[in-house]
């Protein structure tokens, strides 16, 4: 990739819209857009200017008569960014035309015949990385941010890009850059007499970036769920409200809801936001001995669906006892993340129904007729999927390279503490705590490789 080429790219969705934009990064920018473009009046740095998109008289066919005055394409505001004070630190001239395909393209097409090139997927952020714009925990918060679902993920991507990991992580690297530094003085000046540390103040030093590690590798959990989202899935036998809670919970008559058991035969899917994370719901059909072939297929896809789940909503009905094929179901979930639902509580002429038989998963008593309960089991699910972790914090782990590299530092310390309690010499002491400070110049791409860069930013869509 050549960081001195001008770039091109349409940087708004594929499709018709209302605005389109092409953005131009690189040294040749203003130079590059100036001919197609009458403006009213001169290109100044962050101010928006109105004008017109023309057909520049070097792209006219042989052969064509020279017109009296430029073609008039379009109408369009320019909004130039100087270097350094860009997104990319390179000179930025971004069109902004009405979204239609054609006349975007024609911009692109005009930009590439006067010398740019088309930008590959995520140039532009990697510009912006290399160039010291971003690290690479802000890199992959910008498409974090772009793929959010929900507003609290965009909230999570937002701190992120603002760098909030890259913050948590510098005091921790800081400590782990001392001790090596004290560790190389008393190697490198031994004759000198320069005093190294005690194995007790090297092992309370090596802890002291240990912990937070720690707890930072703990928040993988929680990051992974916010940044992916998770998948639930309803079951139960036939006719104890699936589908009216499932149709509850997304607020929505998603599902068909009669009173004859067996309604529903195949999986019904929907993705909704509890407390800002995803959750893709999933609707199973009743689960018991079939009575044809279509209702065994369908309980197939329940169990199926049950397996694959990350959390399960077992359902039995509060108004009748505990049947046997419900206490097979909430055994079937004993070592999994699952909740027993007590619905149709709205049938027990407001006595508190009670569900006969153990279980260790939480029970909650709903009715998907009335609402009662429907908030209280948002709270248990939100509650049951993040651990408990606290949904202010937003400096957490949230993709599998980052935990990959803590997991990497923290073994090295390890090392680290094994080589002091066995009396190893510092110099290989050494090479165990440098082991464990090179993931963490990875995770925000201070040592990181081309190849995992280019990986990462293949993600990215073109325009960005």
């Amino acid at each position: 990739m050549h960081l001195d080429d001008t770039i091109v790219a349409i940087s708004t969705p594929p499709g018709r819209g209302g605005i389109g934009v092409v953005r131009l990064a690189g040294t040749e920018a203003r130079s590059i857009a100036a001919p197609m473009l009458r403006l009213s009046r001169d290109l100044e740095p962050n101010r928006a200017i109105f004008g017109e998109l023309i057909e520049p008289e070097q792209s006219l066919g042989a052969g064509q008569p020279r017109a009296a005055a430029p073609t008039r394409i379009d109408e369009v505001v320019v909004t130039f960014f100087a270097k350094p004070h860009s997104y990319t630190t390179d000179d930025i001239v971004e069109i902004s035309a009405h979204g239609s395909p054609i006349v975007l393209r024609h911009i692109v097409e005009i930009a590439l015949t006067r010398g740019a090139r088309l930008a590959e997927p995520g140039e532009f952020t990697m510009r912006a990385f290399l160039n010291g714009r971003l690290d690479l925990t802000q890199a992959e918060a910008v498409r974090d941010l772009i793929d959010s679902q929900t507003l609290y993920q965009a909230r999570v991507a937002a701190q992120q890009l603002g760098g909030a990991l890259s913050h948590r992580l510098a005091p921790i690297k800081q400590k782990l850059v001392e001790l090596i530094a004290t560790l190389e003085a008393g190697v490198d000046f031994a004759e000198d007499d320069v005093s190294v540390l005690p194995d007790q103040q090297i092992l309370a030093r090596a802890e002291a970036v240990a912990a937070p590690l720690r707890d930072l590798c703990r928040s993988f959990a929680y990051g992974k769920l916010v940044h992916e989202g998770l998948t639930l899935a309803i079951v139960g036998r036939p006719n104890v409200g699936k589908s009216s809670l499932f149709n509850r919970l997304v607020e929505r008559e998603r599902a068909i809801v009669t009173a004859t058991p067996g309604t529903t035969r195949d999986l019904v899917t929907e993705t909704v936001a509890i407390g800002g994370i995803p959750v893709h719901l999933v609707d199973t059909a009743g689960i018991r001995h079939a009575l044809d072939e279509a209702e065994s297929i369908g309980i197939r896809k329940s169990l199926e669906a049950l397996a694959d789940a990350d959390l399960v909503l077992v359902v039995t009905d509060a108004s009748q006892p505990l049947t046997q094929e419900d206490g097979e179901l909430i055994e079937q979930v004993s070592e999994r993340n699952a909740l027993v639902i007590a619905n149709k509580c709205d049938l027990v002429d407001g006595r508190r129904p009670m569900v006969d038989g153990p279980t260790d998963h939480p029970i909650l008593f709903t009715s998907a007729i009335t609402g009662e309960g429907t908030d209280a089991l948002r709270a248990e699910i939100l509650k049951t999927i993040s651990g408990g972790a606290p949904q202010q914090e937003t400096a957490f782990l949230t993709n599998l390279r980052q935990q990959k590299l803590v997991e990497d530092s923290l073994t090295a310390l390890a090392n680290a503490t094994c080589a002091v309690e066995t009396r190893t010499p510092h110099e290989m002491l050494l090479l165990d705590l440098y082991n464990a400070l090179r993931p963490l110049d990875d995770i925000t791409g201070a040592t990181t490789t081309d190849d995992i860069l280019n990986l990462i930013f293949s993600t990215f869509c073109i325009g960005k």
